[in-house]
């Protein structure tokens, strides 16, 4: 329902200005989410049988082609954690980026949910526009989370299996 009417110019101008606010915010929040809360084998997070160990994204995505392209929002802010490459393979490393690929999927998914806002501004039809927009934008992170969590696991994993057979 429409409560703002502003010229089509204005209208145009803020959802430009409304939509990184509104994204950095929801990134900000998930920021201070304490690590604690962020389970990658929580119901939320966990990889699901059918998702094949993150495969099924390279199958219907050929994710691996494209997601070193997608910005990292790690850089954005000051306890930011960049997860374009994994530097360092060490356990506590490995499990940190588990918890940041949670924290990161959590904002993709928070970052979708305000798209209806622009119906307070814009006319009707603005609404799909700004749902198509934010699942563009968000989709892509979120496949690549869910993409790149197995794979750090079965990592950890090993790490901590030779760690079991070294005791």
């Amino acid at each position: 329902m429409r409560l703002l009417f502003l010229p089509d110019g204005w209208t145009v101008l803020i959802c430009f200005l409304v939509w990184p606010l509104l994204q950095s915010g929801i990134s900000w929040s998930c920021l201070k989410i304490p690590d604690r809360k962020y389970h990658p084998e929580g119901p939320w997070f966990r990889t699901h049988a059918w998702e094949k160990g993150g495969q099924i994204y390279q199958t219907l995505f050929r994710v691996r082609s494209w997601k070193e392209r997608l910005p990292d929002g790690g850089k954005a802010f000051k306890d930011g954690y960049q997860k374009k490459r994994l530097r360092d393979t060490s356990r506590a490393n490995l499990e940190k980026f588990l918890v940041e690929s949670c924290r990161a999927e959590l904002a993709h998914w928070l970052a979708i949910l305000p798209f209806w806002i622009f119906g307070f501004i814009a006319p009707p039809i603005i609404i799909p526009i700004m749902l198509a927009y934010a699942l563009i934008v968000n989709a892509p992170c979120i496949i690549a989370q869910r993409f790149n969590r197995p794979r750090i696991q079965r990592q950890l994993d090993r790490i901590r299996a030779r760690e079991t057979n070294a005791q």
